[in-house]
């Protein structure tokens, strides 16, 4: 009897070990969906049913807008409603029962004064975090992302944006937390924005998720060459001072550093490359003299951006380039050179998060990898997040 107790015994410990083990290996899967990229033609265009809800844990909207009254607007009302895409978004929870959608506010071309303006007044930011409890109420999110890029700059008020972006925060987590809703932020990922837009121990503490945007750190709007997300620095970097933090490493680490839950903070992963016309086609060095962006992308259609799923398909007989120091690879033909993440860069990142016990991954955004499976099988890039992640 005592032999047949300890062997269930121990049967047991083993089970609950290994239930244990997996439910620490299921990370967050942040997938943002760009609503606009329905528009796109061709092989580009891309719609709800493209998104494979086996590869996201959670799927963001983006994006809704902010008026200075505090009054939410849809910043794609035929998209949006007309097309029924957040209805049929919303939906997708059919397809996976523990799949959460969220609604994204914001976004770059949102800028930051209106955040601000709404931000600093006590009755405004009330008045915020109750519509967007309506919003999601209504249509039937399970919770909200914070896309303010970025708290004191881009028209935002320096001296005062930090506190009120936590004050604001709070205000959201009083009306969104005793209902169940989730309540996230996308943060910037360069050292600079960070030590002037947040206070870290506060928001972490607010806040169930921290979308960690540890990606253009370069592009067009730099006169030399430099990749979109560099896993480290390359020696170069150290010879322009700037630039030896414009890495991925530096910016989550100043986040840890600053007293962020690493629990919390999802590693943000791009899928689109940025790209440069060469100023002179035999320099194809880091810091190279750049005439401004690349060429624009047949679905993109915007100079110095190119999705993974462009340049798979149009771009692949290329020459492969693989920097062993920034642990990224970049493509350069003609004058054309764009730097981008592919399989071997994220199974790497990916690596680093689980180093640093990093809740997750962010992916922006779903449509530019290659979702059709033009080049091989669908949704490489997403896939290899997950696969890194154990997750799959």
């Amino acid at each position: 009897m005592k032999i047949l107790i300890l062997c269930t015994c121990i049967f047991l410990l083993s089970w609950t070990v290994e239930i244990h083990g997996e439910e620490q290996s299921k990370k967050n899967v942040v997938c943002y969906f760009a609503s606009w990229t329905v528009y796109r033609n061709g092989n580009g265009k891309f719609d709800v049913p493209d998104i494979d809800v086996n590869l996201c844990t959670h799927i963001n909207f983006g994006f809704i807008g902010l008026n200075e009254d505090a009054s939410i607007h849809i910043l794609d009302s035929w998209e949006s409603d007309g097309l029924e895409g957040i209805k049929r978004l919303v939906e997708l929870k059919k397809l996976k029962s523990d799949l959460k959608v969220l609604i994204s506010m914001g976004g770059w071309n949102e800028g930051s004064r209106t955040y601000s303006i709404v931000a600093a007044n006590a009755t405004k930011r009330k008045i915020l975090a109750n519509n967007v409890l309506s919003f999601i109420e209504e249509r039937g999110f399970d919770g909200f992302d914070l896309d303010w890029e970025y708290p004191g700059l881009r028209g935002g008020d320096q001296a005062i944006d930090k506190d009120d972006l936590t004050a604001l925060l709070n205000d959201l987590s009083d009306v969104l937390k005793p209902k169940g809703y989730i309540l996230s932020a996308a943060v910037a990922g360069a050292v600079e924005k960070i030590n002037i837009a947040y206070d870290v121990p506060k928001i972490t503490k607010i806040l169930d998720l921290l979308n960690v945007m540890v990606f253009d750190y370069h592009g067009a709007f730099d006169n030399f060459v430099g990749h979109i997300s560099p896993l480290y620095p390359a020696e170069i970097d150290y010879k322009y001072s700037d630039n030896s933090t414009y890495n991925v490493d530096s910016g989550i680490q100043e986040w840890l550093h600053k007293g962020a839950d690493p629990e919390k903070m999802n590693i943000g992963i791009i899928l689109y490359g940025r790209s440069f016309t060469l100023a002179d086609k035999t320099n194809t060095a880091l810091f190279a003299p750049v005439r401004g962006g690349g060429i624009e992308g047949i679905y993109s259609r915007q100079s110095g951006i190119l999705g993974y799923n462009e340049i798979c398909e149009f771009h692949s007989a290329t020459t492969y380039v693989w920097d062993d120091e920034q642990k990224v690879p970049h493509r350069i033909w003609d004058d054309q050179w764009v730097g981008f993440d592919d399989e071997k860069s994220i199974k790497l990142k990916i690596e680093y998060a689980l180093e640093n016990n990093l809740g997750g991954a962010m992916v922006w955004s779903l449509d530019y990898d290659d979702f059709k499976g033009i080049c091989g099988h669908k949704y490489p890039l997403l896939t290899a997040v997950n696969k890194a992640f154990g997750n799959l």
